[in-house]
């Protein structure tokens, strides 16, 4: 055997020996609980104990649930809404802070500050914001306007952007950081040259920075995405999924399921299906930095 190919071959198992711990924490972590979610969304069960082979009536039986239909159309509309309000916020936060010459690294620290709070936290300061009557922080603004004080989060059609509103408050410095380092990342020969030739601060940003970083706002449109779609904590807390299951998300509806119904194969049913779309965003989004890697 010639020795280029031994040292190939030396090479290549010296690879997976490396990767060979990830692999089976991975397998044991990952694999092997998607497996079993699997299994026991085919069968009944008594808690965590399968009795009986059922094939897919569990996934029949939440077709038909209304419950079903709201939480997915819920979060879609999430998903909507977090594209609508909180997907241009960190792009602006992030050309605000590259283009503001003084205090700038107070701002980046003014804007990551919400990340690192406790969520509970977070939770609790709006849902005081957002209080009902004469108690609530937003009403008392509102008031001094002269305008009456609102039930925000029992109003239906306010429930899903108002709890949006609050996820963007939280994670918007985070991923505004990620759009600053790709900021830095434009060859500043090119912001030169665009000043040179009179280009403002607007015509800047609009024929060189955002062109610029059309890879990154896809990559981080499909990641809002994904991760939106995942939504649980903030509605759980907010509102328990109310008022009449307008602000339930589909991750709620397998925790109703799991630890308040204690219907663990329905639940594994609707996390078999959530994993399915989150597949495919997946797939979309390495197809999509695949491409950006290219260019």
């Amino acid at each position: 055997m010639p020795v280029s190919q031994k040292k190939n071959i030396n090479r290549a198992i010296s690879g997976w020996l490396i990767m060979l711990p990830t692999l089976i924490l991975f397998a044991f972590y990952v694999w092997e609980p998607l497996l079993k979610i699997i299994q026991m969304s085919l069968y009944n069960a008594q808690g965590f104990t399968l009795t009986e082979f059922v094939g897919l009536d569990n996934y029949k039986s939440l077709l038909a649930n209304p419950d079903f239909t709201i939480a997915w159309k819920n979060t879609f509309m999430y998903t909507f809404w977090s594209l609508i309000i909180g997907f241009c916020v960190p792009i602006l936060l992030a050309l605000l802070i590259t283009e503001t010459p003084v205090f700038r690294s107070l701002t980046r620290v003014a804007v990551y500050f919400p990340n690192i709070l406790p969520g509970l936290a977070v939770m609790l300061i709006w849902l005081f914001f957002f209080k009902p009557g004469n108690a609530g922080v937003l009403n008392n603004i509102l008031a001094t306007v002269g305008i009456k004080p609102l039930t925000w989060l029992s109003a239906k059609g306010w429930t899903i952007p108002l709890i949006v509103v609050t996820m963007t408050w939280r994670s918007a410095g985070s991923t505004a950081l990620i759009y600053m380092a790709g900021i830095s990342g434009i060859n500043p020969e090119q912001v030169e040259a665009a000043t040179i030739d009179g280009a403002g601060i607007i015509r800047r940003i609009f024929s060189v920075i955002l062109p610029s970083l059309t890879g990154l706002v896809k990559v981080m449109l499909i990641l809002q995405i994904i991760s939106v779609f995942q939504i649980l904590y903030e509605p759980l807390m907010m509102t328990n999924g109310g008022p009449n299951n307008a602000s339930i998300s589909i991750m709620m509806l397998v925790y109703n399921y799991a630890f308040l119904h204690f219907d663990f194969p329905k639940a594994a049913a609707v996390s078999v299906m959530i994993c399915i779309v989150l597949s495919l965003f997946t797939a979309l989004y390495f197809v999509v930095s695949g491409r950006r890697g290219k260019e």
